[in-house]
């Protein structure tokens, strides 16, 4: 398989010059350090490379955590934050971006300049769980969180509850907010769709949903599980950034998306004593059968079927 490319390959290029042009589509990705893997740049690296594209990561704070819990994060100087960008943009050319968890207001309003300057990119939004931050923080990270960065973003995408608290914070029915009224909230700041994800159905299932001001435009039920996914809204995010480097069409970017978080939470793995973590690289594991007792299992790599990541285009 060919890994997507920000160009296609002119057969008329010598050879060096026709692998630089089909080089894998940058992807620029703003988060925080988390030294457990499982969400943070080490989700955004990983999944991106595992869509075969390349990451740009610019590191904007670091956590304190576990695979079970935030203790605590640090933040990186706004300055910091925006040489370690200006550089890279300066250098390669970006296909699109994701901003995850910034740190605080000070650094949001820092990310918003650079966003700014780009308008004609791609930007996938993720909106995590904050309730680790003491509450004037959390106050101060998500106004400016919504004020300077939703008005640029493509896609806004988080877990229902979260999004609820973020765009209508005064709801007071008893029924909750549909995906589209959340999406008239968001399209209201500036954001074209946003991708609800946790949404709680009767029948043992959970819905995600990319919705537009218009109505539901994609979607995929899962089952729901006991058991406690760390990192998925990172994998689900990172990946959609992936594949909108190389497609317009976000509804079908979201399916793909969907499919390969859900193909990724069936293969996690519990490295700790908490949440399982999303396996990113699920395509890479050997044929069930091959194991470490299996001596065929060791050349799995070499065979005539080799293991190749998925085509952002053809998750299944």
């Amino acid at each position: 398989m060919t890994p997507i490319s920000a160009t296609p390959q002119d057969p008329g290029l010598p050879d060096d010059q026709a692998q630089e042009l089909s080089s894998p589509a940058c992807v620029l990705t703003f988060n925080v350090n988390d030294p457990s893997g499982a969400s943070g740049i080490a989700a955004d690296i990983t999944t991106v490379a595992s869509m075969g594209a390349h990451a740009l990561p610019v590191l904007t704070g670091v956590l304190v955590r576990d695979t079970a819990e935030v203790l605590d994060s640090y933040d990186i100087d706004p300055d910091a934050v925006v040489e370690q960008a200006r550089t890279i943009l300066e250098d390669a050319p970006i296909a699109a971006w994701k901003v995850g968890f910034l740190g605080n207001a000070e650094n949001v309003s820092a990310v918003a300049e650079i966003l700014a300057d780009y308008s004609d990119v791609p930007l996938v939004a993720y909106l995590g769980n904050v309730s680790f931050l003491d509450e004037e923080r959390q106050v101060s990270y998500l106004d400016a969180f919504k004020e300077l960065i939703l008005p640029s973003a493509t896609v806004l995408v988080g877990n229902h509850q979260t999004l609820t608290d973020l765009l209508l914070p005064d709801w007071e029915s008893e029924r909750p907010p549909s995906s589209r009224e959340l999406a008239v909230a968001a399209n209201g700041l500036g954001t074209q769709f946003v991708l609800v994800t946790g949404i709680q159905l009767p029948d043992q299932f959970i819905d995600n949903v990319l919705a537009s001001p218009q109505g539901a435009l994609a979607g995929e039920r899962f089952e729901r599980f006991d058991t406690s996914f760390v990192g998925a809204g990172e994998t689900l995010s990172a990946a959609l950034t992936a594949i909108l480097a190389t497609t317009e069409a976000v509804d079908q970017a979201v399916s793909e998306a969907l499919s390969f978080l859900d193909q990724s939470l069936d293969a996690g793995f519990r490295p700790g004593m908490g949440g399982v973590i999303p396996d990113r690289f699920f395509w890479a594991l050997p044929p069930e059968g091959q194991g470490e007792g299996d001596p065929d299992g060791a050349e799995g790599l070499g065979t005539d079927e080799p293991t190749s990541p998925p085509n952002p285009r053809h998750v299944h």
